[in-house]
Protein backbone atom coordinates (compact mmCIF):
# COMPACT_ATOMS: atom_id res chain seq x y z
CA UNK A 1 0.00 0.00 0.00
CA UNK A 2 1.58 3.32 -0.82
CA UNK A 3 2.20 5.72 2.24
CA UNK A 4 -1.09 7.74 3.10
CA UNK A 5 -0.54 11.61 2.62
CA UNK A 6 -0.29 14.14 5.57
CA UNK A 7 -2.34 17.44 6.36
CA UNK A 8 -0.18 20.16 4.93
CA UNK A 9 0.45 22.40 7.89
CA UNK A 10 0.81 26.66 7.50
CA UNK A 11 4.85 26.83 7.63
CA UNK A 12 4.43 30.14 9.58
CA UNK A 13 6.78 30.57 12.83
CA UNK A 14 5.61 27.64 15.11
CA UNK A 15 5.03 28.64 18.38
CA UNK A 16 -0.94 27.69 23.42
CA UNK A 17 -12.76 25.41 26.47
CA UNK A 18 -13.30 22.54 27.15
CA UNK A 19 -14.64 18.96 28.13
CA UNK A 20 -17.14 17.68 26.19
CA UNK A 21 -17.04 14.30 27.44
CA UNK A 22 -19.80 11.06 29.16
CA UNK A 23 -21.98 13.09 31.71
CA UNK A 24 -22.31 9.79 33.38
CA UNK A 25 -21.54 5.95 32.37
CA UNK A 26 -23.63 4.47 29.82
CA UNK A 27 -24.75 7.77 28.52
CA UNK A 28 -24.49 8.99 24.87
CA UNK A 29 -25.39 12.59 25.32
CA UNK A 30 -21.77 14.82 26.45
CA UNK A 31 -22.47 18.33 27.62
CA UNK A 32 -19.84 20.30 25.71
CA UNK A 33 -19.56 23.77 26.94
CA UNK A 34 -17.49 24.81 24.44
CA UNK A 35 -20.25 24.10 22.01
CA UNK A 36 -22.88 25.32 24.09
CA UNK A 37 -24.77 22.68 23.61
CA UNK A 38 -24.96 18.41 24.04
CA UNK A 39 -23.85 16.86 21.11
CA UNK A 40 -23.52 13.37 20.27
CA UNK A 41 -20.70 11.29 21.47
CA UNK A 42 -19.35 11.05 17.47
CA UNK A 43 -18.80 15.42 18.17
CA UNK A 44 -21.34 17.39 16.24
CA UNK A 45 -20.76 20.43 14.76
CA UNK A 46 -21.49 23.66 16.82
CA UNK A 47 -23.31 25.43 14.46
CA UNK A 48 -25.92 22.40 13.73
CA UNK A 49 -25.79 22.30 17.69
CA UNK A 50 -27.04 25.78 17.66
CA UNK A 51 -29.90 25.55 15.18
CA UNK A 52 -31.11 22.01 15.66
CA UNK A 53 -31.05 22.53 19.77
CA UNK A 54 -29.76 20.75 22.88
CA UNK A 55 -31.51 17.18 22.23
CA UNK A 56 -30.95 16.53 18.32
CA UNK A 57 -34.50 18.18 17.50
CA UNK A 58 -35.20 20.81 15.14
CA UNK A 59 -35.99 24.39 16.70
CA UNK A 60 -38.33 26.55 15.74
CA UNK A 61 -37.02 29.80 14.18
CA UNK A 62 -38.19 32.91 13.05
CA UNK A 63 -36.46 34.09 10.30
CA UNK A 64 -34.73 37.18 10.33
CA UNK A 65 -36.07 40.26 7.71
CA UNK A 66 -35.13 39.44 4.62
CA UNK A 67 -35.08 36.44 4.62
CA UNK A 68 -31.90 35.63 6.31
CA UNK A 69 -30.89 32.96 8.58
CA UNK A 70 -28.72 32.38 11.80
CA UNK A 71 -25.20 31.49 11.07
CA UNK A 72 -22.19 30.60 13.49
CA UNK A 73 -19.36 33.41 13.80
CA UNK A 74 -16.53 33.89 16.37
CA UNK A 75 -14.84 36.96 17.01
CA UNK A 76 -17.58 39.07 16.70
CA UNK A 77 -20.92 39.06 15.41
CA UNK A 78 -23.09 36.86 13.90
CA UNK A 79 -22.67 36.92 10.39
CA UNK A 80 -25.83 35.86 8.08
CA UNK A 81 -26.12 33.84 5.55
CA UNK A 82 -27.15 35.02 2.04
CA UNK A 83 -30.92 35.21 1.71
CA UNK A 84 -32.61 32.43 -0.09
CA UNK A 85 -34.46 32.91 -3.50
CA UNK A 86 -38.00 34.67 -3.21
CA UNK A 87 -41.24 33.22 -3.74
CA UNK A 88 -44.22 34.32 -5.10
CA UNK A 89 -46.28 36.76 -3.47
CA UNK A 90 -49.48 34.02 -3.57
CA UNK A 91 -46.57 31.48 -2.00
CA UNK A 92 -45.32 34.09 0.71
CA UNK A 93 -49.54 34.45 1.70
CA UNK A 94 -50.20 30.81 2.04
CA UNK A 95 -47.38 29.97 3.95
CA UNK A 96 -47.66 33.21 6.59
CA UNK A 97 -49.23 31.00 9.04
CA UNK A 98 -46.97 28.45 8.91
CA UNK A 99 -44.26 27.62 11.64
CA UNK A 100 -40.96 27.76 10.06
CA UNK A 101 -38.46 25.47 10.91
CA UNK A 102 -34.32 25.92 10.14
CA UNK A 103 -32.98 23.13 8.32
CA UNK A 104 -29.88 22.05 6.89
CA UNK A 105 -29.52 21.35 2.90
CA UNK A 106 -26.97 18.66 4.10
CA UNK A 107 -28.68 16.01 4.71
CA UNK A 108 -26.20 13.29 5.20
CA UNK A 109 -22.88 12.78 6.62
CA UNK A 110 -19.78 10.37 6.05
CA UNK A 111 -19.20 8.15 8.07
CA UNK A 112 -16.32 7.85 10.47
CA UNK A 113 -13.42 5.43 9.51
CA UNK A 114 -11.61 3.31 11.77
CA UNK A 115 -8.71 3.42 10.55
CA UNK A 116 -8.79 6.60 8.66
CA UNK A 117 -6.14 7.79 6.13
CA UNK A 118 -3.72 11.03 6.46
CA UNK A 119 -5.24 14.19 4.93
CA UNK A 120 -4.22 16.84 2.49
CA UNK A 121 -5.04 20.43 2.25
CA UNK A 122 -7.02 19.25 -0.54
CA UNK A 123 -10.48 16.90 -1.06
CA UNK A 124 -9.59 13.27 -0.40
CA UNK A 125 -12.42 10.57 -1.26
CA UNK A 126 -13.50 9.51 2.74
CA UNK A 127 -13.09 5.84 3.41
CA UNK A 128 -16.16 3.80 3.65
CA UNK A 129 -15.15 1.46 6.82
CA UNK A 130 -17.16 1.39 9.76
CA UNK A 131 -16.07 3.04 12.77
CA UNK A 132 -14.41 0.88 15.74
CA UNK A 133 -14.52 1.01 19.00
CA UNK A 134 -11.89 1.48 21.89
CA UNK A 135 -11.70 1.58 25.65
CA UNK A 136 -15.42 1.62 25.84
CA UNK A 137 -15.65 5.00 22.97
CA UNK A 138 -17.70 4.31 20.33
CA UNK A 139 -16.62 6.92 17.80
CA UNK A 140 -19.75 6.87 15.55
CA UNK A 141 -20.77 9.67 13.13
CA UNK A 142 -22.36 12.79 14.28
CA UNK A 143 -26.60 12.76 13.94
CA UNK A 144 -26.64 16.18 12.95
CA UNK A 145 -24.53 17.54 9.96
CA UNK A 146 -22.33 20.49 9.74
CA UNK A 147 -22.90 23.34 8.16
CA UNK A 148 -23.97 23.27 4.98
CA UNK A 149 -21.57 24.77 2.26
CA UNK A 150 -19.35 24.22 -0.73
CA UNK A 151 -17.21 21.58 0.38
CA UNK A 152 -15.02 22.76 -2.25
CA UNK A 153 -14.60 25.91 -0.87
CA UNK A 154 -11.11 26.70 0.89
CA UNK A 155 -11.44 26.49 4.41
CA UNK A 156 -8.81 27.21 7.36
CA UNK A 157 -8.45 24.36 10.23
CA UNK A 158 -7.10 24.12 13.67
CA UNK A 159 -7.11 21.91 15.99
CA UNK A 160 -5.81 21.91 19.63
CA UNK A 161 -4.78 18.64 21.44
CA UNK A 162 -4.50 19.34 25.14
CA UNK A 163 -3.69 17.31 28.51
CA UNK A 164 -7.72 17.31 28.96
CA UNK A 165 -9.20 17.60 25.37
CA UNK A 166 -9.16 17.47 21.88
CA UNK A 167 -10.55 20.41 19.96
CA UNK A 168 -10.79 21.25 15.82
CA UNK A 169 -12.65 24.35 14.47
CA UNK A 170 -12.98 24.44 10.62
CA UNK A 171 -14.16 28.12 9.67
CA UNK A 172 -14.36 30.35 6.35
CA UNK A 173 -13.21 33.80 6.48
CA UNK A 174 -16.40 36.52 6.63
CA UNK A 175 -16.17 40.41 6.87
CA UNK A 176 -12.39 41.22 7.94
CA UNK A 177 -11.53 40.24 11.11
CA UNK A 178 -13.96 37.87 11.34
CA UNK A 179 -14.61 34.29 10.20
CA UNK A 180 -17.17 31.92 10.52
CA UNK A 181 -17.02 28.36 11.84
CA UNK A 182 -18.73 25.78 9.92
CA UNK A 183 -17.52 22.32 11.56
CA UNK A 184 -16.25 21.88 15.06
CA UNK A 185 -15.52 19.20 17.12
CA UNK A 186 -14.49 18.70 21.18
CA UNK A 187 -13.99 15.59 23.37
CA UNK A 188 -12.80 15.01 26.46
CA UNK A 189 -9.75 12.64 26.36
CA UNK A 190 -7.71 12.98 29.07
CA UNK A 191 -4.27 12.81 27.67
CA UNK A 192 -2.45 13.58 30.33
CA UNK A 193 -3.97 11.18 32.88
CA UNK A 194 -1.11 9.77 35.53
CA UNK A 195 1.43 12.26 34.11
CA UNK A 196 2.43 14.00 36.73
CA UNK A 197 3.59 10.54 38.47
CA UNK A 198 4.48 9.19 35.75
CA UNK A 199 6.12 11.24 34.05
CA UNK A 200 4.64 9.12 30.51
CA UNK A 201 1.23 9.10 28.44
CA UNK A 202 -0.52 5.97 29.09
CA UNK A 203 -1.57 3.61 27.07
CA UNK A 204 -5.21 4.22 27.41
CA UNK A 205 -5.35 7.82 27.61
CA UNK A 206 -3.07 7.84 24.30
CA UNK A 207 -6.15 5.22 22.35
CA UNK A 208 -8.89 7.64 23.50
CA UNK A 209 -7.08 10.75 21.87
CA UNK A 210 -6.21 8.48 18.89
CA UNK A 211 -10.15 7.79 18.93
CA UNK A 212 -11.19 11.69 19.01
CA UNK A 213 -8.19 12.36 16.19
CA UNK A 214 -9.52 9.99 13.73
CA UNK A 215 -12.69 11.85 14.24
CA UNK A 216 -11.15 15.13 13.62
CA UNK A 217 -9.44 13.83 10.46
CA UNK A 218 -12.64 12.32 9.58
CA UNK A 219 -14.11 15.85 9.11
CA UNK A 220 -10.73 17.31 7.70
CA UNK A 221 -10.61 15.65 4.86
CA UNK A 222 -13.99 16.02 3.14
CA UNK A 223 -13.28 19.15 3.20
CA UNK A 224 -10.53 21.75 0.51
CA UNK A 225 -8.01 22.59 3.53
CA UNK A 226 -6.53 25.95 2.43
CA UNK A 227 -4.11 26.37 5.52
CA UNK A 228 -4.43 24.31 8.75
CA UNK A 229 -2.34 24.52 12.16
CA UNK A 230 -2.68 21.15 14.08
CA UNK A 231 -1.25 21.62 17.52
CA UNK A 232 -0.41 19.08 20.61
CA UNK A 233 0.66 21.44 24.18
CA UNK A 234 1.25 20.76 27.61
CA UNK A 235 0.75 16.63 27.84
CA UNK A 236 2.81 16.22 24.69
CA UNK A 237 5.70 18.86 25.37
CA UNK A 238 6.27 17.15 29.19
CA UNK A 239 5.85 13.72 28.20
CA UNK A 240 9.20 11.36 27.72
CA UNK A 241 7.04 9.53 25.25
CA UNK A 242 5.88 12.63 24.13
CA UNK A 243 7.51 12.27 20.57
CA UNK A 244 6.76 8.22 19.68
CA UNK A 245 2.76 9.28 20.37
CA UNK A 246 3.08 11.85 17.75
CA UNK A 247 4.30 9.40 15.58
CA UNK A 248 1.57 6.84 16.62
CA UNK A 249 -0.99 9.55 16.07
CA UNK A 250 0.33 10.32 12.33
CA UNK A 251 0.50 5.78 11.71
CA UNK A 252 -3.51 5.46 13.09
CA UNK A 253 -5.50 9.03 12.87
CA UNK A 254 -3.59 10.20 9.76
CA UNK A 255 -2.57 13.99 11.53
CA UNK A 256 0.48 15.04 11.65
CA UNK A 257 0.66 17.02 15.12
CA UNK A 258 3.34 19.89 16.27
CA UNK A 259 4.45 20.47 19.79
CA UNK A 260 4.20 24.22 20.48
CA UNK A 261 6.00 25.91 23.20
CA UNK A 262 4.72 27.39 26.16
CA UNK A 263 5.55 31.07 24.60
CA UNK A 264 3.60 30.38 21.06
CA UNK A 265 0.74 29.27 23.37
CA UNK A 266 0.19 32.16 24.87
CA UNK A 267 0.55 34.31 22.08
CA UNK A 268 -2.37 32.08 20.21
CA UNK A 269 -4.34 32.19 23.78
CA UNK A 270 -3.93 36.47 23.25
CA UNK A 271 -5.06 36.52 19.74
CA UNK A 272 -8.02 34.36 20.14
CA UNK A 273 -9.99 36.74 22.30
CA UNK A 274 -8.69 39.99 21.14
CA UNK A 275 -12.77 40.91 20.80
CA UNK A 276 -13.47 40.92 23.86
CA UNK A 277 -10.91 43.38 25.07
CA UNK A 278 -13.06 46.34 24.09
CA UNK A 279 -11.72 50.40 23.59
CA UNK A 280 -11.05 52.36 26.62
CA UNK A 281 -9.18 49.93 28.38
CA UNK A 282 -5.59 50.44 29.87
CA UNK A 283 -4.17 47.00 30.38
CA UNK A 284 -5.73 43.49 30.91
CA UNK A 285 -4.01 40.29 32.66
CA UNK A 286 -5.16 37.19 30.32
CA UNK A 287 -4.87 33.65 31.68
CA UNK A 288 -5.51 30.19 29.75
CA UNK A 289 -5.80 27.83 32.78
CA UNK A 290 -5.36 24.71 31.26
CA UNK A 291 -4.97 20.92 32.19
CA UNK A 292 -1.31 20.61 32.10
CA UNK A 293 -0.32 24.53 32.36
CA UNK A 294 -1.40 27.57 32.83
CA UNK A 295 -0.64 31.10 30.61
CA UNK A 296 -0.74 34.40 31.49
CA UNK A 297 -0.03 37.22 29.34
CA UNK A 298 -0.13 40.84 30.56
CA UNK A 299 -0.95 43.19 27.77
CA UNK A 300 -0.72 46.94 27.81
CA UNK A 301 -2.80 48.80 25.02
CA UNK A 302 -2.97 52.04 27.31
CA UNK A 303 -0.95 53.84 24.44
CA UNK A 304 -1.71 52.20 21.02
CA UNK A 305 -4.34 49.12 19.64
CA UNK A 306 -3.04 47.57 16.85
CA UNK A 307 -5.38 44.58 15.28
CA UNK A 308 -3.24 41.84 16.73
CA UNK A 309 -3.58 42.08 20.74
CA UNK A 310 -0.60 39.70 20.76
CA UNK A 311 1.26 42.32 19.55
CA UNK A 312 0.72 44.19 23.07
CA UNK A 313 1.86 41.55 25.51
CA UNK A 314 4.74 42.64 27.65
CA UNK A 315 5.61 40.16 29.70
CA UNK A 316 4.29 36.14 29.88
CA UNK A 317 4.91 33.31 31.40
CA UNK A 318 3.60 29.68 31.12
CA UNK A 319 2.62 27.82 34.94
CA UNK A 320 3.63 24.41 34.95
CA UNK A 321 0.72 23.71 36.61
CA UNK A 322 -3.22 23.11 35.29
CA UNK A 323 -6.20 21.53 36.34
CA UNK A 324 -5.68 17.73 35.66
CA UNK A 325 -1.77 18.20 37.20
CA UNK A 326 -2.96 19.72 40.34
CA UNK A 327 -6.48 17.58 41.18
CA UNK A 328 -3.52 14.68 40.92
CA UNK A 329 -1.80 15.96 43.36
CA UNK A 330 -4.25 16.97 45.99
CA UNK A 331 -7.07 15.04 45.07
CA UNK A 332 -10.08 16.64 43.13
CA UNK A 333 -13.38 14.14 45.08
CA UNK A 334 -12.98 15.32 48.40
CA UNK A 335 -11.50 19.23 48.52
CA UNK A 336 -11.47 20.53 51.96
CA UNK A 337 -10.93 23.89 52.46
CA UNK A 338 -7.27 23.28 53.72
CA UNK A 339 -6.81 21.42 51.23
CA UNK A 340 -8.06 24.44 48.44
CA UNK A 341 -6.12 26.49 50.50
CA UNK A 342 -3.11 24.39 49.81
CA UNK A 343 -3.42 24.37 46.33
CA UNK A 344 -3.69 28.22 45.72
CA UNK A 345 -0.46 28.51 47.91
CA UNK A 346 1.33 26.60 45.68
CA UNK A 347 0.34 28.17 42.37
CA UNK A 348 0.83 31.55 44.47
CA UNK A 349 4.33 30.51 44.95
CA UNK A 350 4.94 29.78 41.14
CA UNK A 351 2.98 32.91 40.26
CA UNK A 352 5.91 34.93 42.43
CA UNK A 353 8.67 33.35 40.47
CA UNK A 354 6.90 35.16 37.39
CA UNK A 355 9.99 38.05 37.21
CA UNK A 356 7.56 39.89 34.65
CA UNK A 357 4.44 40.10 37.06
CA UNK A 358 5.01 43.81 37.94
CA UNK A 359 4.72 44.73 34.44
CA UNK A 360 1.52 46.39 34.79
CA UNK A 361 1.72 47.96 38.00
CA UNK A 362 1.29 51.37 37.04
CA UNK A 363 -1.85 50.25 35.48
CA UNK A 364 -3.61 47.81 37.92
CA UNK A 365 -4.64 50.51 39.97
CA UNK A 366 -6.64 52.62 37.50
CA UNK A 367 -10.49 51.30 36.94
CA UNK A 368 -9.39 50.23 33.15
CA UNK A 369 -7.97 47.64 34.47
CA UNK A 370 -9.66 43.74 33.93
CA UNK A 371 -8.83 40.09 33.92
CA UNK A 372 -9.40 38.38 30.98
CA UNK A 373 -9.72 34.26 31.58
CA UNK A 374 -10.11 31.84 28.73
CA UNK A 375 -10.27 28.08 30.32
CA UNK A 376 -13.03 25.42 31.53
CA UNK A 377 -13.05 26.91 34.82
CA UNK A 378 -14.15 30.68 34.07
CA UNK A 379 -17.01 29.25 31.69
CA UNK A 380 -18.09 26.97 34.20
CA UNK A 381 -18.07 29.56 36.99
CA UNK A 382 -19.96 31.85 34.69
CA UNK A 383 -22.49 28.79 33.80
CA UNK A 384 -23.04 28.52 37.61
CA UNK A 385 -23.43 32.08 38.01
CA UNK A 386 -25.87 32.25 35.82
CA UNK A 387 -27.91 29.06 36.86
CA UNK A 388 -28.04 27.81 33.36
CA UNK A 389 -29.65 24.37 32.77
CA UNK A 390 -27.77 23.21 30.19
CA UNK A 391 -24.55 25.40 29.10
CA UNK A 392 -24.81 28.58 26.72
CA UNK A 393 -22.02 29.81 25.12
CA UNK A 394 -23.78 32.27 23.85
CA UNK A 395 -24.67 33.90 26.97
CA UNK A 396 -21.21 33.06 28.63
CA UNK A 397 -18.78 34.47 25.95
CA UNK A 398 -17.86 38.06 26.71
CA UNK A 399 -19.77 38.19 30.15
CA UNK A 400 -18.52 40.23 33.04
CA UNK A 401 -18.25 38.71 36.19
CA UNK A 402 -17.97 40.88 39.34
CA UNK A 403 -15.30 40.56 41.79
CA UNK A 404 -17.90 39.24 44.60
CA UNK A 405 -19.38 37.00 42.21
CA UNK A 406 -16.67 35.45 41.68
CA UNK A 407 -16.15 34.74 45.48
CA UNK A 408 -19.70 33.68 45.26
CA UNK A 409 -19.13 31.01 43.35
CA UNK A 410 -15.82 29.80 44.14
CA UNK A 411 -17.56 29.18 47.81
CA UNK A 412 -21.02 27.53 46.55
CA UNK A 413 -18.68 24.98 44.93
CA UNK A 414 -16.26 24.58 48.00
CA UNK A 415 -19.38 23.91 49.87
CA UNK A 416 -20.48 21.45 47.39
CA UNK A 417 -20.12 17.67 47.74
CA UNK A 418 -18.77 15.58 44.68
CA UNK A 419 -21.85 14.71 43.48
CA UNK A 420 -23.49 18.16 43.73
CA UNK A 421 -20.74 19.05 41.10
CA UNK A 422 -21.51 15.85 39.43
CA UNK A 423 -25.57 17.05 38.86
CA UNK A 424 -24.66 20.49 38.25
CA UNK A 425 -25.31 20.97 34.57
CA UNK A 426 -22.65 23.21 34.18
CA UNK A 427 -19.83 20.99 35.41
CA UNK A 428 -21.29 16.92 34.86
CA UNK A 429 -18.70 14.06 36.07
CA UNK A 430 -15.92 14.76 33.35
CA UNK A 431 -15.36 18.25 35.33
CA UNK A 432 -16.43 17.44 38.48
CA UNK A 433 -13.11 16.28 39.60
CA UNK A 434 -11.19 19.06 38.27
CA UNK A 435 -12.93 22.22 38.78
CA UNK A 436 -11.80 23.30 42.38
CA UNK A 437 -7.91 22.56 41.37
CA UNK A 438 -8.88 25.37 38.29
CA UNK A 439 -10.58 27.87 40.96
CA UNK A 440 -7.58 27.32 43.67
CA UNK A 441 -5.13 28.73 40.17
CA UNK A 442 -7.91 31.15 39.40
CA UNK A 443 -7.53 32.58 43.49
CA UNK A 444 -3.73 33.01 42.70
CA UNK A 445 -4.50 34.79 39.56
CA UNK A 446 -6.79 37.31 41.60
CA UNK A 447 -4.41 37.61 44.78
CA UNK A 448 -1.39 38.56 42.69
CA UNK A 449 -3.39 40.69 40.12
CA UNK A 450 -6.75 42.30 41.96
CA UNK A 451 -9.39 43.16 39.69
CA UNK A 452 -13.13 44.68 40.14
CA UNK A 453 -13.72 42.86 37.45
CA UNK A 454 -13.40 39.48 35.08
CA UNK A 455 -14.12 38.85 31.64
CA UNK A 456 -15.48 35.47 30.59
CA UNK A 457 -13.74 34.52 27.06
CA UNK A 458 -15.36 30.83 25.47
CA UNK A 459 -12.97 31.15 22.71
CA UNK A 460 -9.02 31.13 22.63
CA UNK A 461 -6.45 29.31 21.19
CA UNK A 462 -7.92 27.78 18.12
CA UNK A 463 -9.06 31.13 17.30
CA UNK A 464 -6.32 32.84 17.45
CA UNK A 465 -4.78 29.97 15.37
CA UNK A 466 -7.53 30.77 12.64
CA UNK A 467 -7.17 34.56 12.64
CA UNK A 468 -3.66 34.11 12.31
CA UNK A 469 -3.69 32.17 9.60
CA UNK A 470 -6.18 34.35 7.64
CA UNK A 471 -4.50 37.42 8.38
CA UNK A 472 -1.01 35.92 6.90
CA UNK A 473 -2.68 34.35 4.28
CA UNK A 474 -4.10 37.98 3.82
CA UNK A 475 -7.55 36.81 2.86
CA UNK A 476 -8.82 40.03 4.77
CA UNK A 477 -6.32 42.44 3.34
CA UNK A 478 -7.65 41.19 -0.67
CA UNK A 479 -11.62 41.70 0.51
CA UNK A 480 -10.34 45.42 1.50
CA UNK A 481 -8.40 46.22 -1.47
CA UNK A 482 -10.94 44.97 -4.53
CA UNK A 483 -13.73 46.15 -2.35
CA UNK A 484 -15.88 42.57 -1.77
CA UNK A 485 -18.18 42.16 0.49
CA UNK A 486 -17.14 39.05 2.61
Amino acid sequence: MAPPAVIVCSTQDRGPQRPSGARGAGRNNVEDPEAGAPAREGGGSEGSRARFGARGRVQRQRPKPGGRSPEIVRHGQAEDAPAPAKKSRKRRKNRRERKVFARDSQTSIEAVAARAEPVASRPVTPSDQAPGKMNGISPVAPELPPIATNRDEPAFAALDLGTNNCRLLVALPSRPGHFRVIDAYSRIVRLGEGLTATGRLNELAMDRAVEALRICNDKLKGRAIRAARLVATEACRSAANGREFLQRVRREAGIELEIIDRRTEARLAVSGCGPLVERGTDAVVLFDIGGGSSEIALIDVSRHRSPRLANHIVSWTSLPVGVVSLAERYGGREVTPAIFSAMVSEVREMIQAFEGRHRLRHLVAGGRFHLLGTSGTVTTLAGVHLGLERYDRRRVDGLWLESDHVDHMISTLLNWDFSQRVASPCIGADRADLVLAGCAILEAIRAQWPAPRLRVADRGLREGILSELMADQGVWRRSVAIGARP
